[in-house]
């Protein structure tokens, strides 16, 4: 194919068969769809195989772009799913309007954005996404389209939410802003010595700020075991209303034979940046593509890993074991020899999700990138599902690409109810991996005991 269906994390291999939208479409009002056979793909922003079905076809959704209609009053936006984040920050800038939760990429479709429940830097204040979802209109197998909110088809909107894509193509959504003096951020950054220095600050932040979010130096051992720096950000009262279509200043134009990220480049790298981010704590104004999407100016950076990719590991534990457990997760990788380029920590808050599943819950959130060195990876991976599932915490399933049934089943023990919603034309290979082998599991079991 001309196009590579792959996902961002690389490390899993591309989608075999990709069809249009159009002809997705026009498949399942036809009624034709095969069972296991579609899953909607977006902008191939998911890290890990949530995004692929390797038992099908994935449905190329980003012809469907149009922004349909905007209420500068209200700010409800209603576009069709495979419109951008960066579309829409750019359309509502103007009139005082920006996404109340955003991912770290601009990057996403409305769709993806909605399947996967993402989150952000103030999940204290906004919750997920899917908090701000007004209704989408959702196409299933049986040819139908509904209409789904809170009050519509209640239970196809929460189970759609988070979904991963499993109910059904989403082709058009409503989804409610938020207003804000102007794009840019009011940033500071304050340094700490260590994890118990962040816990004591973490709180505090989020109750003084719209944003917060902590960058660790994962190599750091020792006595410097878990420093780093708290970023706070609060909307400029004067700024622009002008979004900046920054579409990549730099690129990685090619595949590196090898990793480029080693160990060696991620110590002189976190010492840069410490130094650079660190050195005052004075606030400072910056645009809001360097707050919230720092990498988006570097194209196709996910290359830097290697051929083989990189894994990502999300994991969120309750406030009452954090203090424990994250520790241990950073220790885990020290350890392994196992350098992270990017690790970050934040604290998630109280607001519920409307969705079935959803990973965000009460606690504190730890992000690690690793490349991709095959079984070495992978043990340290499950160790660190170990160590988060035992600690009375979930890991992400919308960046994963191995996880086994057993550490799902027990991240998210009501899964078995978004199972008994997804439309039978709908499959994805992290599903097929998981939930689908639990349940095949479960019925050879009852059969064996018959």
């Amino acid at each position: 194919m001309a196009e590579r269906y792959q996902s961002f994390g690389l490390a899993t291999s591309p989608a075999a068969r990709a069809i249009t939208a159009d002809d997705g479409v026009a498949m399942l009002k036809a009624r034709e769809a095969k069972k296991d056979g579609l899953l909607a793909y977006g902008n191939g922003r998911s890290y890990g195989d949530s995004c692929q079905n390797a038992a099908g076809a994935v449905v190329d959704m980003r012809s469907l772009n149009r922004i349909r209609a905007f209420n500068a009053e209200t700010g409800v936006i209603e576009a069709e799913a495979g419109v951008l984040l960066s579309d829409i920050i750019a359309h509502a800038a103007p009139y005082g309007f920006f996404p109340a939760v955003v991912p770290g990429t601009q990057f996403v479709t409305l769709g993806g954005a909605i399947a996967n429940d993402v989150h952000g830097k103030n999940h204290h204040r906004r919750g997920t996404f899917g908090c701000h979802v007004e209704s989408f209109l959702l196409l299933r197998s049986d040819g139908r389209t509904y209409r789904c909110s809170a009050t519509d088809n209640a239970r196809l909107f929460r189970a759609t939410i988070g979904g991963m894509g499993l109910t059904g193509l989403i082709l058009s959504a409503s989804v409610r802003l938020m207003r804000v003096p102007s794009l840019d951020i009011v940033e500071k950054a304050t340094p700490f010595r260590d994890l118990g220095e962040f816990f004591g600050l973490a709180e505090a932040a989020d109750q003084a700020n719209e944003y917060a979010v902590a960058w660790i130096d994962q190599l750091a051992g020792g006595r410097s075991s878990g420093r780093g720096l708290l970023f706070t950000g609060n909307h400029a009262e004067h700024g622009s209303h002008v979004a900046s279509h920054a579409t990549g200043a730099l690129s990685v134009p090619v595949q590196p034979p090898f990793n480029v990220l080693n160990r060696p480049f991620l110590t002189a790298f976190n010492a840069a940046y410490r130094w650079k981010k660190g050195r005052s704590s004075a606030p400072c104004h910056v645009g809001y593509q360097g707050f919230f999407f720092p990498l988006d100016g570097v194209r196709d950076w996910n290359r830097l890993y290697g051929p083989k990719g990189l894994f990502q590991h999300q994991s969120v534990v309750p406030e009452d074991t954090a203090r424990q457990v994250v520790p241990a997760l950073l220790a885990a990788a020290r350890e392994a020899g196992q350098g992270s380029f990017l690790t970050v920590l934040k604290r998630f808050g109280s607001i519920r999700s409307p969705a079935l599943l959803s990973f965000p819950r009460p606690g504190f959130t730890l992000t690690l990138d690793f490349p991709n060195r095959g079984a070495s990876t992978l043990a340290l991976l499950s160790e660190l599902d170990r160590i988060t599932v035992e600690g009375g915490g979930a890991v992400n399933p919308y960046k994963d690409a191995r996880m086994g049934a057993e550490i799902f089943t027990a991240s998210f023990p009501d899964w078995q109810r978004l199972e008994a919603l997804r439309d039978p034309a709908f499959m994805s290979s992290f599903w097929a991996r998981t939930a689908k082998k639990e349940l095949d599991g479960r019925r050879a079991t009852a059969e064996a005991a018959e």
